[in-house]
């Protein structure tokens, strides 16, 4: 049996992943899935105070309050940010990283650095004009691989404004991302995602394993089932 924690990404909430937790307890694992500050259930918490070391913060404290240890972090998206920082600031209770079409956090770079810059000044000006900069308006569900139209409108009716100085910010940690521990990337292919592509390269770079998800970028509501077993046979013992 594994602990898994899973966390979510950008608009997203822990109830992103209710397909995959019964999927994953059925095969005998422990599931846990925090909500970020602002996000979700906790979007009443929405400030300007919302960094991305509050992710990260948000993630080690999930871990230390549940005592977790050898636990399966699966970071989706830039969720993969948060565990990144959590890699770097408690280790020893962590199993194995799972970067999920996932974002890489580089010590001293902030994630909109990673992508295009056409695209990123689209979204701050739509976060100046939505909420006078302090969050990114939500996108349609189809934004995130998904065609499906009952899929759509679940994921659409529970995403909520994003946080936008977690963009905007940066960690910084000692050492290579992932911090030495066992890490792997799955990409999301069909259809790809190429907002990561410079994140899977990196990936690449630091000789992690590469697997193959064939769905959209949220794959864990539209192929759960796959999802689940391709988080389970990849396992490091």
């Amino acid at each position: 049996m594994a602990t898994f924690t899973l966390i979510h990404g950008a608009w997203h909430g822990a109830w992103c992943w209710d397909f995959v937790v019964p999927l994953l307890r059925d095969r005998g694992h422990r599931v846990t899935r925090p909500t970020l500050t602002g996000l979700g259930e906790k979007a009443h918490l929405l400030s300007s105070d919302i960094t991305l070391q509050t992710f990260t913060d948000d993630l080690v404290e999930h871990l230390e309050d549940l005592d977790l240890t050898e636990t399966v972090l699966v970071g989706h998206s830039f969720g993969g940010n948060a565990i990144t920082g959590a890699a770097a600031a408690v280790p020893g209770r962590i199993r194995e990283l799972v970067y999920l079409d996932a974002m890489i956090a580089q010590s001293g770079v902030a994630p909109f650095a990673t992508l295009n810059q056409d695209a990123w000044g689209q979204r701050k000006q739509a976060a100046m004009d939505s909420s006078g900069g302090l969050s990114m308006p939500c996108p349609p569900g189809e934004s995130f691989g998904l065609s499906d139209p009952k899929q759509i409108g679940w994921v659409e009716g529970q995403l909520t404004a994003h946080p936008l100085r977690t963009y905007e910010t940066s960690l910084l940690y000692d050492g290579p991302p992932g911090n030495g521990l066992p890490a792997r990337y799955i990409v999301a292919s069909n259809p790809p995602y190429p907002a990561l592509a410079a994140h899977l390269n990196k990936a690449r770079e630091l000789g992690w394993p590469i697997q193959e998800i064939a769905s959209g970028h949220d794959c864990m509501v539209s192929d759960p089932d796959m999802l689940a077993d391709l988080l389970c046979k990849g396992l490091v013992s």
